[in-house]
């Protein structure tokens, strides 16, 4: 039986998808998962080796998203001027330097060199977010670009669970939490003590740079479509619109900058909700050590994990808006009883959260990208990858939240806050494709 050419479609879009490449390309999302979720690892590790506010603990975050923000438009500038893979063998190269950068921090020992290492991973991370999640949506039939992204995500909870567990049994020693071993010392001995807790950060990110380097060698020999839109030569000025033309027509889209706000808080949300997880467990039950209430954390990427099956089965089924709608108002009483009941079940129902977090990125992004003329979709994809700062900010702001009024639990208000806000958003998005289908001409 003869095989069906690959052929890319005047819009970027492919008439089916190049099995091999998109595994590959999936695999990236699990790269990034290894270095989000460790930064979890390293909130608690952080809070009492440098001794900091939770406020403090939050610039972790604020580091590592904010490379995000600063790095996603040239990154599509990138992409536009030449294509996908290079933009992801670009990340790919930032990525192993800011690995390596943990080395010198490590010596340094002091927090803010910790936070350039965290940028610089960010960096090349935003590079590969912006090529990714788009490249994903595109690289097979239009019709199925929704679905490819959240398979294509499904690979995120496994590289998530990868760096928990790098970070439980690599950073975490055994023995007491580290706050009741610091306290037990004179400041000189915590010092001491402190530096050699450092040593362990480096683990993890010995084993990430040998992987990145043999993934980056199969990107760089294996072949991939382009996957971007046809520009005829006499409309090469109207088909291939400058950034500042591309700013103007997405800033006078509705959808899409609801579309930006709702994947700014639900980034922000996610990334808060598992900064704190860890903090909560050893808040509500005194007698955990960092090691067994990172358990939480595993636990919580197997919900994630188990919630994009679940979505993607759904989804088959429903409409994508309707799935996130209900999951969200799910998701909102949820993260309310966390926020509310003091005793160790809201870390349970908090791991349970995150089943309902599954599908929430990758419709968002996709759905967002639709709204969009093809034309303008690398630099929307771009500024899809910079709502992902809602990263630094959520978590900051909650953790001033849980400064001020003294407790870190009633604090994940701000979570729920955020959870609200992409039910609003999809709820709207499910109205305006039943007036759209009503206003449909009927055929004869």
């Amino acid at each position: 039986m003869e095989k069906t050419a690959l052929i890319q479609q005047p819009d970027g879009y492919l008439n089916k998808t190049p099995i091999f490449q998109f595994i590959l390309l999936s695999l990236l999302f699990s790269l990034w998962a290894v270095a989000a979720s460790l930064n979890d690892i390293l909130i608690t590790q952080f809070k009492y080796i440098f001794d900091l506010s939770d406020f403090a603990t939050a610039f972790v975050q604020s580091a590592f998203y904010g490379g995000y923000f600063v790095v996603a438009i040239p990154a599509s500038v990138v992409i536009k001027k030449l294509n996908y893979k290079f933009a992801i063998i670009t990340g790919l190269v930032f990525y192993i330097i800011g690995c390596s950068l943990f080395f010198p921090a490590s010596h340094m020992a002091t927090y803010s060199m910790f936070l350039v290492a965290l940028f610089a991973v960010a960096i090349g991370l935003s590079f590969l977010e912006t090529a990714a999640n788009t490249y994903s949506s595109m690289i097979g039939p239009k019709e199925q670009s929704t679905l490819r992204l959240n398979i294509s995500q499904t690979f995120y909870p496994v590289g998530a669970i990868s760096g928990i567990l790098l970070g439980k049994y690599l950073v975490f020693q055994e023995g007491a939490s580290l706050e009741k071993q610091m306290a037990l010392l004179s400041p000189a001995e915590a010092h001491v003590f402190g530096l050699e807790m450092l040593q362990h950060t480096l683990e993890p990110y010995k084993y990430m740079i040998m992987i990145l380097i043999a993934v980056l060698i199969l990107f760089a020999v294996t072949k991939f479509p382009t996957c971007k839109p046809e520009v005829e030569k006499e409309d090469t000025a109207a088909e291939n619109p400058g950034i500042l033309d591309t700013f103007r027509y997405l800033l006078g889209n509705k959808r899409f900058k609801k579309g930006i706000l709702a994947q700014f808080l639900y980034i922000g949300m996610q990334t808060a909700v598992w900064s704190f997880t860890i903090r909560l467990a050893l808040h509500l039950n005194p007698d955990y050590n960092e090691r067994t209430a990172s358990n939480f954390m595993i636990f919580g990427f197997i919900a994630f994990f188990i919630g994009k099956f679940i979505a993607n089965f759904l989804m088959a089924r429903f409409s994508s808006s309707k799935v996130v709608f209900a999951y969200s108002v799910i998701g909102s009483i949820l993260l309310t009883y966390v926020a509310l009941v003091p005793n160790m079940s809201a870390v349970y129902v908090a791991v349970v959260v995150s089943l309902l977090f599954g599908p929430c990125w990758p419709t968002i992004y996709a759905e967002t990208l639709e709204v969009v003329d093809s034309k303008y979709k690398e630099l929307a994809g771009a500024f899809l990858v910079m709502s992902i700062v809602g990263g630094a900010v959520v978590p900051a702001v909650q953790g001033l939240v849980s400064d001020f009024v003294g407790s870190m639990q009633l604090a994940f208000l701000v979570s729920t806050a955020c959870f609200v806000y992409v039910g609003v958003h999809f709820y709207g998005e499910i109205k305006v494709k039943q007036a759209a289908t009503k206003a449909e001409p009927i055929e004869a």
